[in-house]
């Protein structure tokens, strides 16, 4: 529930904790009111409704911690969006994908987890009403919640509540619950205005926003409304020294790309070069770096080292955001209410040249050329002096976000104690994902028609028999030619959600020792839908498991389920320092013609010996319902390249799985599959915490809290990775250490009559495990320091001191912060982080400096060879990229009282990622760990708000 700050019980604690929450607007005289005022004792208590329970009480904090970031936080920290705010949020351990992973199924989507678990186990609300889900998947195949569409200039507060929530708050909310709030009120007109650029080019931003509120002659009716319009320019891998070429620095020589290639099947995939030209008539091409190359141990080639450059690392964006917030008193004892948020939002990406090419092996898998006796595959990229226009600007990919939220309801009292609240709340997400495609009969006609010429029968019956025109491969195209085979489809989907939802507390329903018992009773139905249609073309033959665009396929399904769902709370304090509060929860889901049902309950204990200390646990039980992508996502199929570990072994017998360099087959493309599944069942998982909150002082708190998770019968899809060599374990019949089944594995990995991988499949099963415990940890301090203004300090820590999957029963136990392998497969690890910040208020001047550090994470060597020990052949080492900190500086002066100018400087120092290219071959693009770092470096920007209110 949302927190409503009126008079809190002047303790310490209270004082301490209220102080924190306004700390970066809280001047001298504050510091001296609190301190005065600190130890008065209340006659009358008006209770507050804090995040994290139903029932309004006297306190701020209770048995579960709450960190609140205020508008005021999010400003003068150099928060840009929502999606910054919680991606730096030290909760954050995890990586996620977004913007900087091409490619993947959400690149434009923002996405933000906690404790290193998938996005999808964190509860969204808007101000205490569920987000509506984002219609596309995570990873291909998880819900979750995309945060790009919340106007940051309209929050009033972000509160994030850690741990198991759903006693309260239901399915999703495992690693726990961020709630949104907006503002409910205005003093006045208010304008602000802010312009941001990067200084190493891209990435300029404008975003305006405005907002006023209105109130009738006889104050029954208020109203606040606003908007918000941001415009953003992508930043793309040309334009950082990090992203904009191969790595030419790395433990093996550097390998440009291979965009014009013919490999040779019969020779150990090597290379033959068959141009007459010796690249000449494509030097011009990829800005004109273009030309002949050589790969050791391969053969020679036209390439070049800087096509990585040709795609985003940072999405572009315009949006619009339409907020408004409606009350009318109806009489003293009725209030009637309406939220309404609408989200109008482009995001434009390239994915660059690795993803915009053609082979001949994704039709014949290989030719057979008589005249070199060889069986053979031609590679060509496609680069911007194709295109034509502006290149690659040509043919980005947009995604179209349209969302609304609107809740309708009244709230009021009956009797002497009884609070009601009924409300409607419907979400809708429609998106239009518009993407770039080669279609699949139109470029293969293309290079057949101007290159491979006629098919002349079949070699040993299998493959198709071509004597191709090399010269005319090295050669480059049109703009016309290409656009006859490349275009755009679309894929049209949607999430639409209803909820009716109806509560009933008692604040002071009797007497105890320590004061009045609470009770809150929550009713509550609805229903949801999500339905994914692509372009026809993108759906797969299940014959030929490909689809009419090239290189492409994509996932369908739509489904619905309805839900109801009971809660109640109870708040007990026994005697004056003891509070206990009780809560339960039964949900039930109708979907696919079962009723799927789950009941969850905590405990919660709050002990306060003093005014000063506060002890607090909470035990409970949570859980995540299977999502309708889970049940009701058809068979999907996509196309990836990992070792293939067994044609390895079958190439080399000494090859041992930690050592793929060598290999022909380290990075070979095939065919997954993956697929829904009806028959799922809830998540289920075990919490507690056990902390405290101490204020010696009006103006100092710290808290410090452990939490622990004990997660089981996750759905999960096996990593494709892993199947693969747990299938080579078991082909090679040595013992199987990899987390799969030796029946599981050789049944979902089809093999060709080569022995060439032909397809993977992961269905979602029930089968994974995680145990996790974490400790945090917060401080805030408030000095006055007299003629000089107020500083104000704080800082929280996060440190993970156990997460562990097992993926499937009976497997062995994988540790996901020591494991240098795993603390990559699962989205990179981090097991710290931490942040800071002072703020100095004087006067008309208030300045912050704000600091985040990420702790250290494997480097890649560490990971690909799976062991710290390892050090290759060119004398690289394994181990550890060094913790990450990067610092923002803001600049805040009140001109006038209705004027204020601010100066944000992020990444003051320009820090880009721990720069160990080294540790990486010459064929990585991207020589640090994208899931966790970005190579942006410093932003500036300038902001005016004016207040006509004043």
């Amino acid at each position: 529930m949302a927190v409503s700050y009126k008079r809190l019980q002047r303790s310490r604690l209270s004082t301490a904790l209220f102080a924190a929450v306004l700390m970066p607007i809280a001047g001298a005289a504050f510091a001296q009111d609190s301190t005065a005022e600190g130890n008065e004792s209340a006659t009358e208590l008006d209770k507050v409704t804090v995040t994290g329970s139903l029932i309004p009480q006297t306190q701020l904090e209770n048995f579960t911690p709450v960190t609140v970031i205020s508008a005021e936080d999010i400003q003068m920290r150099g928060f840009t969006s929502v999606s910054d705010v919680l991606q730096q949020s030290t909760y954050q351990t995890g990586g996620f994908q977004g913007g900087q992973t091409s490619a993947s199924f959400t690149q434009g989507a923002e996405a933000a987890g906690m404790f290193g678990l998938d996005p999808g186990y964190t509860k969204y609300l808007i101000n205490g009403r569920p987000m509506s889900n984002y219609p596309a998947l995570y990873n291909g195949s998880d819900t979750f919640n995309n945060v790009s569409g919340i106007p940051v200039d309209l929050v009033e507060r972000i509160e994030i509540l850690p741990g198991g929530q759903s006693s309260l708050y239901g399915s999703d909310a495992i690693a726990g619950v961020v709630n949104v709030i907006l503002k409910k009120q205005t003093d006045g007109l208010t304008v602000n205005l802010r312009g941001g650029w990067y200084g190493e080019g891209g990435g300029d931003t404008f975003r305006m926003s405005v907002s006023d509120g209105f109130t009738s002659t006889d104050g029954r009716f208020n109203l606040i409304a606003g908007l918000q319009y941001e415009d953003r320019d992508p930043i793309w891998g040309h334009q950082r020294d990090l992203t904009k070429q191969y790595n030419t620095d790395g433990y093996s020589a550097p390998v440009a790309s291979r965009d014009y290639v013919i490999i040779n099947g019969s020779a150990r995939n090597t290379y033959l070069f068959l141009d007459p030209n010796n690249c000449e008539n494509v030097t011009g091409q990829f800005g004109g770096t273009e030309g002949l190359q050589t790969r050791p141990g391969f053969g020679q080639y036209c390439g070049s080292f800087m096509s990585p450059g040709y795609r985003t690392i940072k999405n572009g964006k315009e949006a619009t955001q339409v907020y408004a917030h409606a009350t009318y008193d109806v009489n003293d004892n009725i209030q009637l209410y309406g939220d309404l948020l609408t989200n109008n939002e482009d995001v434009e990406y390239a994915t660059g040249s690795s993803y915009t090419w053609w082979g001949t092996s994704a039709k014949y898998g290989y030719y057979y050329d008589p005249d070199q006796r060889a069986l053979l595959n031609l590679q060509r990229a496609f680069s911007p002096e194709d295109i034509g226009g502006l290149g690659y600007r040509d043919i980005m990919n947009t995604d179209k976000n349209r969302s609304y939220q609107v809740t309708l309801g009244g709230s009021g009292r009956f009797g002497t104690n009884w609070d009601w609240d009924v409300g409607f709340t419907r979400t809708q997400y429609k998106l239009t994902e518009r993407n770039w495609v080669r279609f699949a009969d139109a470029i293969d006609d293309y290079f057949v028609a101007n290159v491979l010429g006629p098919q002349l029968g079949t070699h040993r019956g299998v493959y198709p028999i071509f004597r191709p025109n090399y010269e005319a491969f090295y050669q480059p195209m049109s703009p016309a030619d290409f656009a006859s085979f490349t275009g755009f489809v679309n894929t049209e989907s949607e999430t639409v959600d209803n909820t009716l939802r109806a509560q009933l507390t008692n604040a002071s329903l009797f007497s105890l020792p320590g004061g009045d018992a609470g009770l809150a009773v929550v009713v509550e139905g609805g229903s949801s839908s999500w339905d994914y249609t692509p372009d026809a073309r993108m759906l797969q033959d299940p014959d030929t498991l490909e689809s009419e665009i090239w290189g492409q396929t994509s996932v369908s399904g739509s489904g619905d389920r309805d839900r109801y769902a009971v809660t109640g709370e109870l708040r007990l304090p026994l005697w004056e320092p003891l509070t206990v509060t009780v809560a339960g929860r039964y949900d039930a889901f109708k979907v696919a013609g079962s009723t799927i049902d789950k009941p969850t309950y905590s405990l919660g204990v709050e002990y306060r010996p003093v005014d000063s200390f506060l002890l607090r646990g909470k035990y409970g039980t949570a859980f995540r319902a299977p999502t309708l992508s889970d049940v009701f996502q058809g068979m999907s199929g996509y196309y990836t390249s990992s070792t293939d570990y067994y044609r390895c072994s079958l190439e080399d017998p000494s090859f041992t799985p930690g050592n793929t360099d060598d290999c022909t087959y380290d990075n070979q493309q095939y065919f997954g599959q993956q697929s829904g599944n009806p028959d799922l069942q809830p998540i289920e998982a075990d919490v507690w915490n056990l902390g405290f909150v101490w204020a010696p002082m009006n103006n100092l708190s710290l808290s410090v809290d452990y939490f622990s998770w004990d997660i089981r019968d996750e759905v999960d899809q096996l990593s494709n990775d892993q199947l693969l060599l747990a299938e080579y374990f078991c082909r090679t019949g040595q013992t199987n250490t990899a987390s799969t089944g030796c029946e599981t594995a050789l049944a979902w990995v089809k093999r060709g009559a080569n022995n060439e991988i032909e397809s993977v499949y992961t269905p979602k099963v029930n089968v994974s495990q995680q145990k996790l415990e974490a400790v945090t940890a917060s401080l805030n301090y408030l000095l006055d320091v007299g003629k000089w203004g107020s500083l104000a300090f704080a800082g929280n820590y996060t440190n993970n001191i156990k997460h562990t999957v097992t993926p499937l029963p009976g497997a062995e136990e994988i540790d996901l912060l020591r494991d240098p392998y795993y603390m990559w497969v699962y989205d990179a690890y981090a097991k710290t982080r931490a942040d800071a910040s002072v703020g100095w208020n004087i006067g008309k001047w208030t300045t912050t400096a704000y600091a985040n550090r990420i702790g250290k994470t494997p480097n890649y060597l560490a990971y690909s060879s799976q062991s710290w020990d390892y050090v290759n052949s060119a004398g690289a080492k394994a181990g550890w990229w060094s913790p990450y900190t990067t610092y923002n500086l803001s600049l805040n002066y009140e001109a006038t009282e209705n004027v204020r100018l601010s100066l944000l400087v992020n990444n003051v120092l320009n820090k880009m990622p721990d720069y160990q290219a080294a540790n990486y071959p010459g064929t990585s693009t991207t020589p640090y760990n994208n899931y966790l770092y970005n190579p942006y470096g410093r932003s500036m920007y300038l902001e005016m708000r004016y207040n006509f209110g004043k």
